[in-house]
């Protein structure tokens, strides 16, 4: 075999759910691992979605405490087990996660259609080990943030955005799908305010990425979770505006968007011999009769048929 043979991708990557089961991994860990970082994926060179590399996989399996330690990054819990690890009841827990304190990693929506937010064990641990947080958890509230949390703020939403975000933009690879990711965090009426062009706003559309899969589309869990997905912050609005209308601008200069009639311009033919010349195109003449002393028709062209026939009848007598 010829050295220079290249070994298909597929041959040393595979897809996330090989990846899982050799990984140790529930599916739902697996993809959580990946929007966490905690597994590089590659995309797939025949579109057909992300694959995980051999090395990498062999990587994670030779880290100490292999799977445990994997799994251990990747737990998630309620508020309830949140704030068993913070040592603090769950009231207290959840004024925290409302004033952005600890940020929920995921959520999802339970039979009330109530929103239940989930965080991640080893950041609690995390924080609840740094002593600079100790205030936070023993003793009265700081009147600074009792007085945010009487304003009614409440950040859970908007931090799971921001890191949703981060997910999809560690997953595009240029900057239309960058856009697309920043579009799917905006009200469709604030993306045509900055798309102004249909055909532009159409081809973004492609890469704009849907919320997460609470319900089938046009349930009312799919309208809250839509509702969870989009950004109503004013601050938050406008840097996301500002980042897109920037990558916007960068994917223009990259590769502009397709409209209808524009192709790709023809290839110039390659030289090649000159053509022979074609003879001119003469009309078929009509068998002439197998009989010899057949009469010449075409000398007589105002009687063609009489002559012909008295032919006949004298061959015939």
């Amino acid at each position: 075999m010829s050295g220079n043979t290249v070994t298909p991708s597929h041959a040393v990557s595979c897809t996330p759910s090989r990846a899982a089961r050799e990984l140790d991994l529930k599916r739902s860990e697996f993809d959580l691992a990946v929007h966490l970082g905690r597994i590089r994926t590659v995309p797939d060179e025949g579109g057909g979605g992300r694959r995980v590399v051999r090395a990498e996989i062999d990587r994670l399996r030779s880290e100490p405490g292999f799977p445990e330690a994997l799994r251990r990054r990747v737990l998630v819990v309620g508020t309830g087990e949140g704030a068993a690890i913070l040592e603090v009841p769950p009231t207290r827990f959840t004024r925290l996660a409302r004033l952005g304190l600890v940020v929920p990693v995921k959520f999802y929506l339970n039979r009330y259609r109530a929103v239940v937010w989930l965080y991640l064990a080893d950041e609690l641990r995390q924080f609840a080990s740094d002593k600079t947080n100790a205030f936070l958890l023993t003793g009265r509230t700081p009147e600074v943030l009792r007085s945010q949390l009487a304003a009614g703020v409440d950040l859970r939403a908007r931090n799971w955005r921001g890191r949703h975000l981060g997910f999809l933009l560690r997953q595009t690879d240029g900057p239309w799908q960058r856009a697309g990711a920043l579009a799917g965090f905006l009200d469709p009426l604030q993306v045509a305010e900055i798309v102004e062009d249909p055909y532009e706003r159409a081809h973004l559309n492609r890469f704009r990425p849907g919320p997460p899969a609470h319900g089938a589309p046009g349930t009312p869990a799919a309208h809250l979770v839509e509702k969870i997905m989009t950004a109503d912050d004013p601050d938050e609005l406008a840097w996301l505006r500002s980042d897109l209308a920037n990558t916007l601008d960068e994917a223009r200069a990259d590769q502009p968007a397709p409209r209808p009639g524009t192709r790709p311009a023809p290839k110039p033919a390659l030289p090649g011999p000159a053509p022979h010349p074609v003879p001119p195109h003469r009309p078929k003449q009509p068998a002439a009769p197998d009989v010899l002393d057949a009469p010449d028709v075409r000398e007589q062209p105002d009687r063609p048929a009489r002559g012909l026939l008295s032919w006949l009848r004298r061959r015939n007598t």
